[in-house]
């Protein structure tokens, strides 16, 4: 080879790529490619995203602002195409309650402010309770700095605000279909995807965010823990009968799953509905004015309350009225009644719980629905996959300070450690909530009733409850740093 005209000799199988930014050459092997094994990736990125939605634009927004990314190429596809939207004067029924977690991150985005121009409600309290006792608990948001546990927002707005706030240089591909991808075994290789319209795309990482099915887990070939819950989910969008101050969530647990309230307006709120699929389809064939009559008596009647556990749980109640008097007492709201269902807004869909054992792999990230999936009783579905945009957000941040390169396994381990420690928390106890009510049988009901009320009435209890729900200390960046170089010379010195 002769350095001064700047020839490379290849060998047949390999392919050359140049990066103009970094005025480097390279030598990528194409023979595990998914096309022919001497043809060349059409076109190179630093970060590919497969799969939009809520999550996988969070994270070309999130990446695409990051100061320490700024100069790399972050491309996001998007099966599904482009259409033009603008705010509708209806509510639609698909909504997420976005936790003080996910506000705090959206603010750092700039996104908040979009949903708060367009519409979002505030949730300010909740009082859930169960049909088999009168045991109950509530929960408020005074210890919030806007005062609401949460905000009920439409999916379609968070996700145009979310849009708007991707930057120019990310470059987003719609009607962008991954037909396969090929992952390397190690990071000295590069990830190859194949799109259904025949280009290939190499890059140093790829990030799953397409959903519970995902190809991009299946490419990793990693083991996914997955049950469902025979349970379907019913969506619906309500009128109430009267205008209220409707700040408060309301949720009860029936023998067949909760039923849950959520408020869009003054008149208006948002049902999530756990059922049976048995149930779930009678109650998708009833009339609107026979569904609305339905859902009224599972909010209000008392068919299923049990005498002998109601009386044993006055008895507790007033036990610890006595050994702590001081503390207050909550007083039982009665929830709204539902004038009617508005029509063409109920929707279905099958409820499960998914894990995936492991997040990251050479080259690979999953994050959202494609590395988890949780029952929905407890609204942390989406809230989780805006955590993994950030956690691992923060990573590559870290990576890129210490010169490590995007796709290195070893950094990645830090975003996995990071969220598999907060997210199996959570869903190990939205799981144990779903199968705890999920049973009539007396004493398990009386456990229950007894342990919720004693939780709501004694304060320090309450709190710790709380904060094991909401809580998400965001570490600083300089902490972050200090943690990874100790877990990298650790690694070092074992090995």
């Amino acid at each position: 080879m002769s350095p001064s005209l700047g020839i490379l000799r290849v060998s047949r199988g390999t392919c050359l790529v140049h990066s103009a930014r970094r005025g480097t050459l390279g030598l990528v092997l194409a023979s595990r490619g998914v096309r022919p094994v001497s043809s060349c990736p059409d076109h190179h990125y630093d970060v590919v995203i497969s799969g939009g939605g809520l999550v996988g634009f969070a994270a070309a927004c999130s990446l695409g602002q990051s100061q320490r990314l700024s100069d790399r190429k972050i491309l996001l596809l998007e099966g599904a195409p482009n259409k033009p939207w603008q705010l509708p004067g209806e509510f639609s029924n698909r909504v997420c309650a976005l936790n003080a977690r996910t506000r705090t991150f959206f603010r750092k985005l700039g996104v908040w402010e979009h949903i708060e121009q367009l519409r979002a409600q505030p949730i300010r309290r909740m009082q859930v309770w169960e049909s088999c006792s009168e045991a109950m608990i509530t929960f408020d948001g005074q210890d919030q700095e806007d005062g609401a546990l949460a905000h009920i927002v439409e999916n379609d707005v968070t996700l145009h605000a979310i849009k708007k706030q991707i930057p120019e240089h990310v470059e987003v591909e719609y009607n962008a279909k991954v037909e396969s991808c090929q992952v390397p075994k190690d990071s000295s290789s590069r990830v190859m995807l194949s799109l259904a319209d025949g280009r290939t795309i190499s890059t140093d990482l790829l990030i799953g965010a397409d959903g519970a099915k995902s190809l991009v887990r299946r490419s990793m070939g990693v083991q996914h823990l997955a049950w469902d819950y025979d349970q379907m989910g019913i969506v619906a969008t309500l009128q109430l009968s009267e205008a209220v101050d409707n700040t408060m969530a309301w949720q009860r647990f029936l023998p067949t799953g909760p039923v849950a309230l959520l408020p869009l307006s003054d008149d208006h709120s948002s049902l999530v509905w756990s059922t049976t699929r048995q149930q779930a389809t009678h109650l998708l064939a009833l009339s609107d004015e026979d569904f609305t009559e339905a859902l009224n008596r599972v909010i209000w009647e008392d068919n299923e309350s049990d005498a002998r556990v109601k009386s044993i749980h006055q008895a507790w109640l007033r036990l610890l009225e006595t050994v702590v008097p001081g503390e207050s007492k909550d007083i039982r709201q009665l929830p709204p009644s539902v004038a009617r269902v508005l029509p063409a807004t109920r929707g279905t869909f099958p409820l499960g719980l998914g894990h995936a054992v492991h997040y990251v792999g050479p080259r690979v990230a999953l994050i959202g629905d494609a590395a988890h999936r949780v029952h929905p009783l407890a609204g942390q579905g989406v809230n989780l996959g805006f955590g993994d945009v950030a956690a691992l957000t923060r990573c590559l941040d870290n990576a890129v300070l210490l010169g490590e390169h995007l796709g290195d396994e070893e950094a990645l381990h830090q975003y996995e450690k990071e969220q598999q420690r907060y997210n199996v928390a959570t869903m190990a106890s939205i799981d144990g909530l779903y199968r705890l009510y999920n049973t009539t049988a007396a004493p398990l009901v009386l456990l229950r009733s007894l342990g919720l009320s004693a939780v709501n009435v004694m304060s320090p209890l309450k709190d710790k409850y709380r904060r094991h729900i909401k809580a998400w200390t965001m570490t600083d960046d300089h902490s972050q740093i200090r943690d990874y170089k100790a877990g990298l010379a650790l690694r070092h010195l074992v090995v």
